[in-house]
């Protein structure tokens, strides 16, 4: 196996239900940026898969930095 090739069993996904769980962001908007292209995501047969690793980089995304007094 060449050394840029993800294992399958390292990835790990989650499902848009447990994506918005975890974030608040409505499940509708992780498929509209995952049909749009914003973010990286897998579909097996009718399920729509979420890396963890898109949801944290969408987080960091998203994060201001902190103000010092």
């Amino acid at each position: 196996m060449r050394a840029n090739q993800i294992r399958p069993q390292e990835v790990k996904l989650l499902s848009v239900a447990e994506a918005e769980i975890q974030t608040g962001v409505s499940r509708w908007t992780w498929r509209r940026w995952s049909y749009d292209g914003k973010i990286a995501s897998v579909k097996l047969g009718k399920r729509l898969l979420i890396p963890t690793a898109e949801v944290e980089r969408m987080i960091c995304a998203g994060t201001r930095p902190a103000v010092t007094a």
